[in-house]
């Protein structure tokens, strides 16, 4: 099971019912555009509100299936670029929209906002040449390292990361005004 971007909404009911701290976090910025993916927190954060919800993070590998599908699409709605599909740098928005609002750019799952808008939060740690070593089927990425893995691209990413192939890093342990989440549940 997927969920598609956690919203500012769904994190500040987080942290209403749990009383989480989510330093740096000002629940008064999620009120003022509720429906606007969840940014600018940490990676410990988005792990904690998905363990809440009995979900977690995506693997790398999850993700890039439930963006590419069977196909191995190029983008999430096929192999030709359309910044009208999309949230990104080419799309002239500069700024987040809300969750949900290109449905036309949804994965062939139907999973929205794979592309775009606000880049995600994986599970898996980063290592630029992992896959050169990696097992083909559902690596779980290299051992712990400082860098987690992020993918989608966000609105203020260039077309070329902006794809299904692209990957991308940041410290968890920094909040990224750009960097939301989605959570997944396995299904066994």
């Amino acid at each position: 099971m997927w969920l598609n971007e956690i919203t500012r909404a769904d994190f500040v009911r987080f942290i209403e019912v749990t009383g989480y701290d989510a330093p740096g976090f000002n629940p008064n910025y999620a009120k003022e555009a509720p429906n606007l993916p969840i940014t600018g927190i940490l990676g410990e954060d988005a792990v904690a509100y998905c363990e809440w919800g009995g979900m977690r993070l995506p693997t790398e590998a999850e993700w890039k299936k439930t963006a590419r599908g069977i196909d191995g699409r190029k983008y999430a709605w096929g192999d030709q670029w359309d910044p009208v599909l999309t949230n990104s740098r080419e799309s002239g928005n500069a700024k987040l929209l809300p969750v949900g609002s290109i449905p036309e750019g949804a994965s062939p799952y139907g999973l929205l906002d794979m592309m775009g808008n606000a880049a995600e939060w994986l599970a898996d740690y980063f290592d630029f040449d992992y896959y050169k070593v990696a097992p083909n089927h559902n690596p779980q990425g290299p051992g712990i390292i400082m860098d987690h893995t992020i993918r989608g691209g966000s609105y203020w990413s260039p077309a070329y990361l902006v794809t299904t192939y692209m990957r991308d890093s940041s410290h968890s342990v920094h909040p990224y005004p750009r960097v939301g989440f989605r959570c997944a549940k396995s299904a066994n």
